[in-house]
């Protein structure tokens, strides 16, 4: 099993940074998915780099994986950069973790936010460096017009500040579930299920022992969220976990408008089946996914999970202070 170095922290984004800004995944689709969110950025008084790569298009990736991975590692290495904040995801993030220079990245901590295919990169970062990252919107992300400042003023918090503090609940649904039971502190680990899953095997393989497991997912029937969950379980990754967050399940589960796909279990139905017997806290849909609203949070770092309580508080800033 891979070796998570200790828990290493970039700098906060002070007043007036520099956010950097790679596609290390998809490409952009019209240039205001860039424009817009950089002038919020703009606004409130923050600089934003633009790494070439962020305007390249090679069907549903921003070019070629070494170039993807150079911008990275260049952002990582620029002086003039605090903080860093992925495009978006989609697909090709995996392909980054074989050209990136982890020494580097090590030397020179920064900030990273992004989730969904961003995973790829939490986890390597994490085992290969001990970096704490953020998971939260993507610049292209921040712009999608249904975004609410609930996700802009998280992610500015959260590169300011680290992201301590309770997980707010979603302002339109603030329900959230208990799964099973229990109150457990440990590191909080994961993103995006169908990324992480995919790291199985590989020299990336995510380590979660001692860890909480925190995922979300977005347009999958549950049938689907079964065998990953049965993935997880069968290559023993869920052996050695303390706890569970369920994030957002965006358009997941049986849909009307998936006719192909037949009628299958609740999602809840499938999270007590493959969860609720672990011996671990389970909760469930706290605003960390694919939804109108995405709270940032940093991973890497200490959480505690009270599945009573029905809450999930971050311990430890996912940045170090400046002063």
């Amino acid at each position: 099993m891979t070796h998570v170095a200790a828990t290493l922290f970039g700098p906060a984004l002070p007043p007036g940074g520099t956010i950097g800004i790679c596609a290390p995944s998809g490409p952009y689709y019209n240039r205001s998915d860039v424009e817009r969110p950089v002038e919020w950025w703009r606004e409130r008084g923050f600089r934003v780099k633009l790494s070439d790569g962020v305007w390249a298009q090679d069907d549903y990736v921003a070019g070629s994986a070494e170039q993807r991975a150079a911008d990275l590692n260049a952002l990582f290495a620029d002086p003039e950069v605090d903080v860093i904040q992925a495009l978006w995801g989609g697909t090709g993030a995996m392909q980054l973790l074989p050209h990136l220079d982890y020494g580097l990245i090590a030397e020179n901590p920064k900030a990273l936010m992004g989730y969904s295919d961003i995973t790829s990169l939490h986890i390597a970062l994490r085992q290969r460096t001990g970096l704490a990252t953020m998971h939260g919107p993507g610049l292209g992300s921040m712009g999608i017009p249904e975004r609410t400042a609930f996700t802009w003023d998280s992610a500015l918090e959260a590169f300011m500040k680290g992201g301590a503090g309770r997980v707010p609940r979603d302002p339109d649904d603030p329900y959230v579930r208990a799964i099973a039971p229990g109150k457990v502190t440990a590191p909080i680990v994961g993103g995006n299920l169908f990324t992480l899953v995919h790291l199985i095997g590989t020299p990336f393989d995510p380590v979660l022992d001692g860890a909480i497991l925190f995922f979300e997912e977005v347009n999958e029937p549950s049938y689907i969220i079964e065998v990953h969950l049965d993935q997880l379980r069968l290559a023993g990754r869920l052996e050695g976990i303390v706890g569970v967050v369920i994030g957002e399940m965006k358009d997941c589960g049986w849909r009307e408008e998936r006719p192909e796909t037949p009628r299958d279990r609740s999602l809840e139905d499938v999270f007590e089946r493959h969860l609720a017997g672990l011996g671990v806290p389970v909760l469930y849909k706290l605003p960390l996914g694919h939804g109108k609203h995405l709270a940032s949070m940093p991973l890497g770092v200490t959480a505690t999970l009270d599945a009573d309580a029905r809450m999930l508080t971050i311990d430890e800033p996912g940045v170090a202070s400046r002063t």
